[in-house]
């Protein structure tokens, strides 16, 4: 039943285009939508003709208050919607998380002698990009076999013509060293050329003509070239039987299908280039209340526009709202001509069956998994006889050495999956001394003291240590106030010293650990979090410490700047790196000169 405040707004309500805003009673936007007529569409939200539309009746329930902004027209509007989504991510709209940028290889074709690089931001900078390619691992496959094929340099263009020796890839044979040594511009552009057939997905092409090459050398009693040529052929078939051909007008194009049940709506991606599937992705959206077109639309407008590469054709399952609007915003973005097609027959037909069964596959083993993870929290909460089910569990663990740079994480899993977006790193800024309970104290008071702004509240908050730390827990929460708000449980080291052979659960109040019997597994699920938490406040300690020592032992070089300093610490690696290389290899580096190199090196033998 909607509110008597959303129903007397409602009846002000303008019939031109805009965007609508929908909130809780707390002020907090939780579902943005577009509409060419805003009387018309907030109507299916007053009188909804749906009633098996559970997911809409939901949605109304929460609503409080509405806000309409009204707009010249629907482009306006669909721009607008898409920069209100990315402002206040409500809880119910389709959003794309930015957290991964997926690998892509480049081949800088600008550059006389270019090398085949792995990047995660594509730059408009006129290199040739390939991808992006779903999984690192076939990537680095695909790079190494490369490299170990075809003697491109493997050097960075930064220090290209800055080195005065040939480096050890030289010496193996897998380089030409171009940046040192004199060699034909057309012998290396012709392997950039096989090296761009073989990206394309054109590596059965190139095995035919090397296949020819190879015995036409035999014929010619060339026996040495052409065992080099059958190494090349062996190299480039463990290529191309990963190159599945799935479309024969070897054109680009991404294929989108898309599933939904009552709690989640799945999008599989096939990714096609040149003819040929390179990858596979997958996208799971849970509490969306968007129907099947307006979710598509909004599906491929925000991929799409954060996608370094659009290709001329999207196959879409469901024909998205608003088609033209979406292309020509394509189109503005991609600088060419960008077409979305659905009632299509034939091979395409066939492409976006495949992607369906996919997404298919995907729904019925995300909803097996979370029932399964269900089962598993249900267990939980009857071992720990926990008032609610642990849905959120947050997790807390510090980490310092000798009281240096001490620092804290918190982690958080939702429905037994980690939630990466919600972890958060703490430096210890109160506590001048090595003290693990103020730590604590000083980190759950700034987590929890904010007032509303501290929620959501965990079902379920762990602290990595045993009855100290849950008593220091259980007393900040007390002076806040939300002693009833959650459960605390403590997780200690077995100590075998005194022959435990497992990890301690302990609960507030009680003396005891808890004693799991048949049900390990559980205290495993619990060991898995805290060794999550303590591999994150570890690798946030660890970066402290690198960014202080750093800090400490590069400032004040006369001429060694920001800029510079970085450009050492990333090219040598680290500064145990820095302290083992020659003036040489600095000089090689631009704008570091033999007076920088030395002072360096001088100051790195009075901090050794």
């Amino acid at each position: 039943m909607i509110s008597d405040k959303f129903y007397e707004q409602f009846k002000q309500v303008s019939s031109e285009p805009g965007v609508y805003l929908m909130k809780d009673d707390t002020g907090k936007v939780i579902y943005i939508g577009k509409a060419s007529n805003l009387k018309k569409r907030l109507a299916s939200y007053v009188n909804p003709s749906d009633q098996s539309n559970a997911k809409v009746f939901a949605l109304i329930r929460h609503i409080a208050d509405i806000e309409t902004i009204i707009t010249s027209g629907e482009t306006e509007a669909l721009i607008l919607e898409s920069n209100l989504i990315k402002k206040y991510k409500p809880r119910y709209n389709v959003i794309l998380k930015d957290d991964k940028r997926y690998p892509s290889l480049r081949l800088d074709t600008g550059h006389p002698y270019p090398n085949l690089e792995m990047v995660r931001k594509p730059q408009k900078d006129g290199a040739l990009y390939f991808g992006p390619y779903t999984s690192s691992g076939a990537v680095y496959e695909t790079l190494h076999l490369i490299h170990k094929t075809f003697k491109l340099r493997k050097c960075k263009t930064e220090t290209f013509g800055h080195r005065i020796r040939p480096c050890l890839n030289y010496q193996i044979g897998v380089c030409l060293a171009p940046c040192c040594l004199q060699v034909s511009h057309e012998l290396y552009q012709s392997m950039v050329r096989e090296v761009i057939l073989i990206l394309k997905g054109r590596a059965s092409d190139l095995i035919r003509n090397i296949k020819a090459e190879m015995l036409a050398q035999a014929e010619l009693q060339e026996y040495e070239k052409a065992a080099q040529l059958r190494d090349k052929l062996f190299a480039l078939e463990k290529i191309a039987e990963k190159q599945v051909s799935v479309s024969m007008d070897h054109k680009d194009k991404d294929v989108i299908a898309f599933v939904r049940s009552s709690e989640y709506s799945v999008f599989t991606m096939l990714f096609v280039r040149g003819g040929y599937l390179i990858g596979t992705k997958h996208f799971n959206f849970k509490e969306t209340l968007s129907t099947d077109a307006e979710l598509m639309e909004t599906f491929i407008r925000q991929y799409y526009e954060k996608a370094h590469f659009i290709p001329n054709e999207i196959l879409a399952q469901i024909q998205p709202d608003h088609a033209a609007l979406i292309e020509s915003r394509l189109k503005d973005i991609s600088e060419k001509k960008v077409k979305i097609l659905q009632h299509i027959v034939g091979e395409k037909a066939r492409l976006l069956k495949m992607a369906y069964k996919n997404a298919e596959k995907t729904l019925a083993d995300l909803m097996n998994s979370a029932n399964a993870e269900t089962a598993k929290l249900l267990r939980l909460q009857h071992k720990l006889r926990l008032d609610r089910l642990p849905i959120r569990i947050e997790c807390f663990d510090n980490s310092n050495i000798s009281g240096t740079s001490p620092v804290a994480g918190r982690v958080v899993f939702e429905n037994g999956k980690p939630d990466k977006s919600s972890y958060r790193k703490y430096k210890i800024r109160t506590v001048s001394e090595q003290d693990d309970y103020a730590y604590m104290n000083e980190v759950l008071t700034r987590r929890f003291g904010k007032g509303e702004d501290s929620k959501p509240y965990p079902d379920l908050l762990m602290v990595d240590g045993g009855k100290g730390q849950i008593g220091i827990a259980v007393s900040v929460l007390r002076e806040l106030g939300l002693e009833n708000e959650f459960e605390i449980i403590g997780i200690a080291k077995k100590d075998e010293k005194k022959g435990e052979h497992e990890d301690k659960i302990y609960l507030a109040g009680r003396a005891d650990w808890v004693q799991w019997g048949r049900e390990k597994d559980l205290l495993l699920f619990l060991e898995h979090i805290r060794d999550e938490a303590h591999r994150f406040a570890i690798s946030f300690h660890r970066k402290q410490r690198q960014k202080a020592s750093v800090s400490s032992i590069l400032d004040n070089i006369p001429g060694l700047g920001p800029k510079r300093k970085k450009m050492l610490i990333t090219h040598f690696g680290g500064i145990r790196n820095i302290q083992n290389a020659g003036i040489d290899e600095m000089t090689a580096l631009p704008g570091i000169t033999a007076a920088i190199a030395q002072a360096v090196l001088v100051k790195m033998q009075r901090k050794k």
